[in-house]
């Protein structure tokens, strides 16, 4: 039985997807965030100038494989002080 990788949403990322939980087939970063961006065309307006946390570990890495199970946080921009 194949697992999925849930993707959560934040702030304005939310807001973009309608939605504050997804999920998706495994795949690297970039393939995921591409295949969610070419379902949902609002998100890829946001998705560009977010951050990214898989497992609560920040991302810096595209290529990174995002294994079945694992969770992804899409986080904007904040800001404040």
């Amino acid at each position: 039985m194949a697992m999925d990788i849930e993707i959560r949403y934040f702030a304005a990322a939310r807001a973009a997807a309608g939605v504050s939980v997804a999920k998706s087939e495994p795949g690297n970063l970039s393939s995921i965030l591409e295949h969610l961006c070419a379902q949902n065309p609002q998100l890829a307006h946001v998705i560009d100038q977010c951050s990214f946390l898989v497992d609560s570990v920040a991302v810096h890495d595209m290529d990174m494989a995002i294994n079945a199970g694992s969770f992804i946080d899409v986080l904007p921009r904040f800001a404040g002080g």
